[in-house]
């Protein structure tokens, strides 16, 4: 990871809910955080947890570190919602609104102690933060690079495309995609799937990464 030139804060997101995006947040932390890099993660919007985000949890767990002082202030997980749900949902469940606001403070907090910022999303990129603003509109709104986590499950490259798909109309800067192995069951799908978007990304993508996670035991 050493000669790979990150943005200072790259936001996080899949091609759909469960794709291992914690996982591989916390591993791309852990990898940074070995080469000398002075890395955090952030969970943007945490939904389906009381007072503590299970995510920053996972990710700290990877990275082998316990809780940070930020992690206690909540500046890695400003927004917590107690159903487990798309943001809007949850925040309406809980009777409470979404302050973006709070989530750009808290970043930019993170960013002012630390070189690099890992910010991971809630679900896929076309997921509702608030009734008319998708987590697309809050990269674009950000100019946020992003890094998609994939994995090798049956549909993966038609979500996987249909999320490049969004990136490109956006005009977001894909900055990689990550796959994660760590779902992998059929190993001729999950081959074919790697190959695929791996030279799918080179003729549609060529400057942006394909990273290759290992299996991680959790």
């Amino acid at each position: 990871m050493k000669n790979i030139n990150f943005p200072p804060t790259l936001f996080i997101t899949g091609i759909g809910t469960d794709v291992g995006k914690s996982i591989a947040t916390g591993w791309l932390a852990r990898e940074m955080k070995d080469g000398g890099m002075n890395v955090i993660t952030q969970k943007m919007i945490q939904t389906g947890n009381i007072e503590w985000s299970e995510d920053i949890n996972r990710h700290r767990g990877i990275m082998g570190c316990g809780k940070l002082p930020e992690d206690i202030s909540r500046l890695t997980a400003p927004l917590i919602f107690t159903y487990p749900a798309s943001p809007h949902l949850a925040a309406r469940i809980d009777n409470r609104e979404i302050d973006l606001t709070s989530i750009i403070s808290a970043a930019e907090t993170l960013n002012s102690r630390y070189d690099y910022l890992l910010m991971e999303g809630a679900g896929g990129l076309m997921v509702p933060i608030k009734e008319d603003y998708l987590t697309i509109d809050f990269i674009s709104d950000q100019n946020l690079p992003v890094a998609l986590v994939v994995n090798g499950e049956l549909g993966s490259i038609n979500h996987a495309l249909l999320s490049l798909s969004a990136i490109r109309a956006y005009n977001l800067q894909l900055f990689a995609i990550i796959y994660n192995p760590y779902f992998d069951k059929d190993a001729t799908i999950c081959a074919d799937t790697r190959a695929y978007l791996r030279n799918y990304l080179s003729l549609h993508f060529p400057d942006s990464l394909f990273l290759e996670m290992p299996v991680l035991t959790l």
